[in-house]
């Protein structure tokens, strides 16, 4: 029988909504699971203070070095770090941490396959850099690198000759060259951003939006489709993020309201992309292997689709209850990497 460990940062699992859905599918599948932390790693006696769900509660279990570590967040601490690479050394983790949002872009580009995809990005260095993006593009985005949640994005569109417009967490001011360049000066000091032209997607209410498409491994270890949803903003906001307000639509449903006969193109057109992106992908990062990806892909008014963000973790959708469809994937995943690594 396999034994797989999840491996989180938080100290307990009734912290992590998600752990019970996988305890209770891994007892359907067959596979002995158990919950745990870095700190509750012992290298020397190879051994691990495991939490596994019995009769309705947590209970503490010593348990050996696991055949797999479905690997549900990256480590808090120096310490938690060193620890998780003296497993990684030795045990099969579900997935890789796929980098920021300008690696990931990087590699895409590299990649070229699905670097028509792409919207045009750079890191931003300095004023001159968005400079250069103001005179080539009407409308602007600027995005953190390593943010999350549509957490610190601006907007901005050029209005006259040196004023500009910001819209920052839904609200919207003016400002004046100079205070722009002291307001892009206060968001870089502390963090990387990078700048790209903003492209438009809205449905016909004047909601922005895009698509989220949610991927999977499944027990053969290919890719299959999760689920493909659209993330709807609020009116007047510029993201689409369900943690801001956003929300969603059931997929056809959207597609004939939006694109009327049109829709079962888009449809095909975008389950095409969620099946073979990921198997490009995986390719760009030489060995490493992933279980699940979330891609945010907008569609423009010419029925364009592109890239917004590839995502390594993934919340399941909110309105569609499928926890246990995503739990089932990655346990059936962590059974086929078992059988593998034997082999």
């Amino acid at each position: 029988m396999v034994l797989l460990g999840m491996l989180h940062h938080r100290a307990h699992p009734k912290d992590v909504q998600k752990a019970y859905a996988y305890a209770a599918v891994a007892k359907v599948e067959g596979v002995d699971f158990f919950y745990f932390s870095p700190g509750k790693v012992n290298i020397h006696k190879q051994s691990i203070m495991g939490k596994v769900y019995d009769k309705g509660n947590w209970v503490d279990k010593e348990f050996p070095f696991p055949d797999v570590i479905f690997n549900a967040s990256g480590p808090a601490t120096s310490k938690a770090e060193d620890i998780v690479n003296y497993l990684y050394d030795r045990i099969p983790f579900t997935s890789h941490s796929i980098g920021n949002k300008m690696s990931v872009y990087k590699r895409i580009k590299e990649g070229g396959e699905y670097e028509p995809y792409l919207i045009p990005s750079e890191t931003y260095k300095d004023f001159e850099t968005f400079d250069i993006f103001a005179n080539r593009f009407d409308k602007i985005v600027m995005k953190p690198v390593s943010g999350h949640q549509g957490g610190g994005i601006l907007f901005i569109e050029r209005e006259g000759k040196a004023e500009y417009k910001i819209n920052e967490n839904g609200e919207t001011n003016i400002y004046s060259e100079k205070a722009l360049k002291k307001l892009l000066m206060e968001h870089t000091k502390e963090q990387e951003y990078l700048i790209q032209p903003f492209i438009m997607c809205k449905i016909k209410s004047g909601h922005v939006y895009d698509f989220r498409l949610h991927v999977q491994k499944n027990g053969e270890g290919r890719w299959v489709i999760t689920s493909i949803y659209p993330r709807i903003g609020q009116l007047g906001t510029f993201t689409s993020n369900m943690s801001n307000g956003g929300y969603t639509a059931y997929l056809k449903h959207f597609l004939k309201n939006e694109f009327g006969n049109k829709w079962f193109d888009v449809y095909q057109q975008l389950k095409w992309f969620s099946l073979n992106f990921p198997v490009h992908f995986e390719t760009l990062y030489k060995g490493d292997s992933f279980d699940e990806l979330g891609i945010d892909i907008g569609v423009d008014q010419k029925r364009k689709l592109w890239i917004f963000e590839v995502n390594w973790r993934p919340g399941a959708p909110m309105i569609f209850d499928l926890e246990l469809d995503v739990a089932k994937n990655t346990i059936q995943y962590a059974k086929y990497l078992a059988a593998a690594n034997k082999n």
